[in-house]
């Protein structure tokens, strides 16, 4: 199975102090043992920037540019980044339309697309509810049910 590693994992996973640390890692470690790909994409390390760089009284990490641009790059050592293809789009129309897709939740329907056009089954996320519309396309995973 192929796996894409949504923005709040990766943003957990330079948190070590936070509660959900330790879910976050241990997926991704069981799930790379047991031979299964994870990729993330641009739109997901840029939010991950974006909450990264953003002061911490702001519910940002407040990571300086410095530190955020070596965890940047973490990230992208440890996940391939999916391409930006011109068949993002049409495939992102269809789903915006088809599901009725407003507001903010456009975002969670593009990394939709990208999986899709992609051929990635799963992803894991620990905001599995904003997926679970597309669980006819996707399989949303939570972190927490890897390895039970």
């Amino acid at each position: 199975m192929s796996y894409l590693v949504d923005t709040n994992l990766l943003l957990l996973s330079v948190e070590p102090h936070h509660p959900m640390y330790r879910d976050t890692v241990n997926a991704i470690a069981i799930l790379r043992s047991t031979g299964q790909e994870l990729f993330t994409t641009s739109q997901n390390l840029i939010e991950f920037w974006r909450s990264a760089t953003r002061p911490a009284e702001k519910n940002g990490l407040g990571l300086s540019i410095a530190e955020a641009e070596i965890e940047l790059q973490r990230l992208e050592e440890l996940f391939p980044v999916l391409p930006d293809v011109p068949e993002i789009y049409p495939e992102w129309r269809r789903l915006i339309i088809e599901y009725g897709v407003i507001g903010v939740n456009v975002h969670d329907a593009r990394l939709v697309a990208v999986m899709l056009v992609n051929r990635l089954t799963h992803i894991l996320t620990f905001n599995t509810k904003d997926f679970t519309r597309y669980s006819t396309e996707i399989a949303p995973v939570h972190p927490a049910s890897i390895g039970l």
